[in-house]
């Protein structure tokens, strides 16, 4: 398992992706304020991965509160909240872990013993939130394995998968989800290579993608994100399988921006086109794909490629870090609950019913 992230007792330690492949190095964070930044630096990326990073976040607020009543506490809890829910607005993982946690602090609040003194409160919260966090790591692990065995036999017995931009083992706590279904297909004998668009400006199929794959000894090639096109025209590519950050209630799916060029090809070629994340990515609320917010990030990302200037001065620059695929490109959704097949607006209501049963 590559260890992504990890609660230790002198923070939360974060390896560092902006440093991969060339470096293997890592980022302790030991406030809420330091997760903040590790997730909007992308130290730390991926949607469960950003989910977990964010309810740690959370449980290092509880932890590291200078309040010395339950009252001050929540007010910090509140502040940790707002700083961290505007590091990355596209991926809806991210609120879940910090309301997560923060329902779970404000039920722990209201139930504690009136005749127990603030101290004792706050430490029996503590207690209780830090375990949460940890609770939140051990489920994205495991539901990560459980989608691998539900979209494993999706998967070719024998042939070539396209995935874009990284939803591996680094963008989960482990196993990882597009990657954990091709892990879980060659774990049952299947013959497959992959190719992994490079994904620009960031390059996390070039740099992320590809050098976890090599690490388990799955062949994996490295395609400039203008090449798959050609290759589906040619047969070269069986199926695709991409993460998500973000779907909405009709199955449109946000992720890295470039999906949707892949999706429409995929489309044209009558290849079969996967999306695996857990079922904390979908977001009901939200009907459709217009109503996701699209994450703006910094030119420089495209202007310059290893602190090297590419780009004319005072070029204008556009920098979205998703797009939407309709739910129409949409084969099926794996999660951890079952795979989602169209009609989607019928499918994930009856899943999220049995969501709903299951917690009652």
């Amino acid at each position: 398992m590559i260890p992504t992230l990890e609660w230790t007792d002198k923070g939360v330690n974060f390896l560092d992706q902006t440093k991969l492949p060339l470096e293997e190095t890592y980022v302790l964070a030991t406030t809420y304020q330091d997760v903040a930044t590790v997730i909007r630096d992308m130290i730390v990326r991926g949607a469960p991965a950003i989910g977990v990073s964010a309810g740690m976040g959370m449980a290092l607020a509880v932890q590291k509160s200078p309040a010395t009543t339950v009252d001050g506490l929540l007010k910090d809890v509140d502040e940790a909240a707002a700083v961290l829910a505007a590091t990355r607005p596209t991926a809806v993982n991210l609120f879940w872990g910090i309301e997560r946690i923060r329902t779970l602090v404000r039920k722990l609040a209201a139930s504690q013993p009136a005749d127990r003194s603030d101290a004792d409160k706050i430490k029996a919260i503590t207690d209780e939130v830090v375990a949460e966090a940890n609770r939140m790591y051990d489920e994205d692990i495991a539901a990560c394995k459980t989608m691998g065995q539900f979209g494993a036999d999706l998967l070719p017995k024998k042939g070539t998968v396209l995935t874009h931009c990284n939803a591996g083992a680094l963008a989960t706590c482990g196993y990882g989800s597009a990657l954990g279904v091709i892990r879980a297909a060659v774990e049952r004998g299947h013959e497959i290579d992959v190719l992994a668009d490079e994904t620009r400006p960031f390059l996390q199929g070039a740099r992320l993608t590809a050098w976890e794959l090599m690490k388990d000894n799955i062949p994996t090639s490295v395609l400039c994100d203008n090449m798959s096109g050609a290759l589906m025209r040619q047969g070269r590519i069986q199926a695709v399988i991409v993460g998500a950050d973000r779907i909405a209630a009709n199955g449109d799916v946000a992720n890295k921006i470039g999906t949707y060029t892949v999706a429409v090809l995929a489309k044209e070629h009558g290849i079969p086109f996967y999306v695996a994340a857990p079922w904390a990515t979908v977001d009901m609320a939200t009907k459709h794909g217009d109503d996701i917010p699209i994450e703006q990030r910094s030119a420089y990302e495209v202007t310059h490629s290893n602190g090297k200037q590419m780009t004319p001065d005072n070029v204008g620059i556009e920098n979205p870090a998703f797009d939407v695929t309709p739910a129409k490109y949409v084969t099926g959704i794996i999660t951890e609950r079952g795979v989602l097949y169209p009609p989607y607006g019928d499918t994930m209501l009856a899943m999220q019913a049995e969501v709903n049963a299951a917690t009652v």
